[in-house]
């Protein structure tokens, strides 16, 4: 069966099954900061536009497969298009560098910020009315963070609304979601 356009990974069927392994060991390498593997070992197979693609759906599939932490059977669900020899190659791959993969993902993430949160303090305060309406009645958070960063302590101070806050916590418990996943 060959697989279709458009299918996860399809483009690595034109790539002969006894290079699989080699390319797919290659492009976790460069997942986890090392190079990836260069267009000129793969140019007679691939080119230079296709090749890009490969690169880019490789990674993006390793990546999503162990940042989400799916099982050995989900993802043969997802290769089920591919020949044999390369659903096993990148099972094989899985396996053993799956470790590997997950800290890069982690290292991506903690690369964001190297900041702390070292304490925080909080205020909700009632705003009756403003220079413009004359009865508001609104609730207001101030919220005061101190955040270590480079080892200098930094004060931040942020007033929010009720719908503000709401959505600082809905991002919070978004990123607290994606952090469990990868542990």
């Amino acid at each position: 069966m060959e697989p279709e356009e458009g299918t996860p990974l399809w483009r690595l069927q034109k790539l002969p099954p006894e290079r699989g392994l080699q390319l797919l060991h290659k492009i976790i390498d460069g997942i986890c900061g090392q190079t990836y593997p260069p267009y000129q070992d793969y140019q007679s197979v691939w080119d230079s536009t296709e090749w890009i693609h490969v690169l880019e759906d490789i990674t993006k599939f390793f990546k999503a497969v162990v940042g989400k932490n799916l099982s050995d059977e989900e993802i043969s669900q997802q290769l089920n298009q591919l020949n044999s020899f390369h659903q096993e190659a990148i099972m094989k791959c899985l396996k053993s560098r799956k470790d590997d993969i997950k800290q890069a993902l982690v290292d991506d993430i903690v690369g964001i910020s190297s900041a702390q949160l070292q304490d925080f303090d909080w205020q909700l305060k009632l705003a009756i009315s403003s220079d413009k309406i004359a009865a508001l009645q609104m609730p207001l958070l101030n919220l005061h963070l101190d955040v270590k960063e480079n080892g200098e302590v930094k004060p931040y101070s942020i007033e929010m609304s009720k719908e503000e806050l709401q959505n600082l916590i809905n991002s919070l418990e978004a990123a607290n979601k994606v952090i469990l996943q990868l542990k």
